[in-house]
């Protein structure tokens, strides 16, 4: 079975990172490195990566026939990456992002979508 595994942000978060040092971004990546390298060799890993700041997207409003867009920077709950993995079933996915680095220098959230 398929999962999305989205690493949730929001515009605070962001703000964080903006703000982060390089020494303490480096130190985040490798850790997350070392965990993306375990799923590699478990099977496990399918896809992934992190996506640019919200300030850099664009959203399309849809209301009827009519289309909106808005630049960011976005308020409210982001996406600030994401994994596909192949596992049993959800239990398994659990197991694996319990197993994650916190993606965040804060408190954070990771989403576990079956696909």
């Amino acid at each position: 079975m398929k999962f999305m595994i989205l690493v949730k942000s929001n515009p605070g978060i962001e703000k964080r990172l903006d703000d982060m040092s390089n020494a303490v971004m480096k130190e985040l990546m490798a850790q997350m490195n070392v965990f993306n390298e375990e799923l590699k060799k478990a099977g496990v890993l399918k896809d992934c990566d992190g996506l640019r700041p919200s300030r850099e997207g664009k959203r399309v409003r849809f209301d009827g026939p009519s289309r909106t867009v808005i630049d960011g920077p976005f308020e409210g709950d982001l996406v600030a990456g994401y994994w596909i993995w192949e596992l049993p079933d959800i239990e398994d996915a659990v197991a694996w992002v319990k197993r994650c680095p916190n993606p965040m220098p804060v408190p954070s959230e990771i989403e576990i979508r079956p696909i």
